[in-house]
């Protein structure tokens, strides 16, 4: 059976949740379509030590402010799927979760978005699919022959999954040093952090709230023609978080230059020596989960949608939320995808009108 309605939200989480708020109070008629069972988005996925980088109060979706954590001055990641749970909640947000999208296509005058669980005819679609669905693991030889386990960032949850054990984090952003700050503060395995590049840490006082500011600032100076300021990456890498902070200071997070391959038994380093591991955790970053668009033949270079703000050069009843930069300066922020959310929305509801 095919359903319409005016918009459908393709994801349930931060991103396809501020823009159900902005859609509620324009009144137009929509769905969110998630795949998650249940409310969160990729919060309800994160490790168990994963903390937000900026307090309660400046991690919120419009209209609703984040409470306080009790005994925690940044919120950790159970904290914000209770937020984004009862935020579906409050604003009776028509979220039809365990929703897989697995295509969008164009049908005269409307998308035509074909799920899992049936169809829908739109006049517009938002895509808030965000990334954490689509794991980036980089072509490193040996890959195949390594016989130890091999897991991404998604699938890390706790050091005690690794007592006793060799364990090689690969990657030189937040989860990486994060990941490999959690296992050598246990103490329980032996940790090498490997980087393409000296790990470049942000200043100890900078946190999410200087960050948004950052991003905000490098995006109105590109929109108003002036030089680039090189946004939160001209600052550095990481964010020195107090678990980050206690292990870089207690020396824990010594980085390698990366390995040369990986062999049956552990990597080969660049000098031609090796070191046995048990296992790779790969922090190596995620890429736009968008292949439902595929059949719109829209993806320019290095795959992402050529866009105007949130709206699709090649198709502008799309708009694309949430993804990072280039759909809105820290529109994967908590705090920053309220601002493009009402963006895109006020763009869609004047397609409609």
């Amino acid at each position: 059976m095919t359903q319409h309605t005016d918009v459908v939200v393709v994801g349930g989480g931060q991103a396809g949740l501020a823009a159900g708020y902005h859609l509620r109070r324009q009144r137009l008629d929509f769905v969110i379509l998630d795949a998650d069972a249940a409310p969160g988005g990729s919060w309800q996925h994160m490790w168990d030590s994963l903390h937000l980088f900026s307090p309660a109060e400046h991690s919120s979706l419009p209209g609703r402010l984040m409470p306080a954590q009790p005994g925690e001055t940044y919120p950790d990641a159970g904290h914000v799927v209770d937020y984004l749970t009862d935020y579906e909640k409050r604003y009776d947000l028509p979220v039809q979760h365990g929703t897989r999208v697995n295509a969008v296509r164009r049908d005269a005058d409307r998308l035509l978005v074909e799920a899992d669980t049936g169809t829908w005819r739109a006049r517009a679609v938002i895509s808030a699919t965000g990334s954490w669905s689509r794991p980036f693991l980089p072509a490193v030889a040996g890959r195949s022959v390594f016989t130890g386990q091999q897991l991404h960032t998604v699938n890390y949850r706790s050091p005690a999954d690794f007592a006793s054990q060799r364990v090689i984090v690969v990657g030189g952003g937040n989860s990486g040093a994060q990941i490999a700050a959690d296992l050598t503060l246990d103490g329980r395995g032996d940790v090498t952090w490997v980087t393409q590049r000296p790990p470049r840490y942000l200043p100890d006082d900078i946190d999410g709230r200087a960050l948004f500011d950052v991003a905000t600032a490098r995006r109105r100076a590109l929109d108003a023609g002036r030089s680039d300021t090189g946004g939160v990456a001209s600052l550095g890498d990481i964010v020195a978080v107090p678990p980050v902070r206690a292990a870089r200071d207690a020396g824990h997070l010594q980085a390698k230059p990366m390995f040369s391959q990986l062999t049956a038994d552990g990597v080969r380093w660049a000098d031609g020596s090796g070191s046995g591991a048990d296992a790779i955790i790969w922090c190596t970053g995620f890429r736009p989960a968008l292949s439902h668009l595929a059949p719109l033949d829209l993806r320019g270079p290095r795959g992402r949608i050529p866009t105007d703000g949130t709206r699709a050069l090649g198709e502008p009843r799309l708009h694309l939320l949430g993804y990072g930069d280039w759909t809105g300066p820290a529109s994967a922020t908590l705090i920053g995808v309220g601002r493009t959310a009402r963006d895109a929305v006020r763009e869609v509801t004047g397609l409609l009108s």
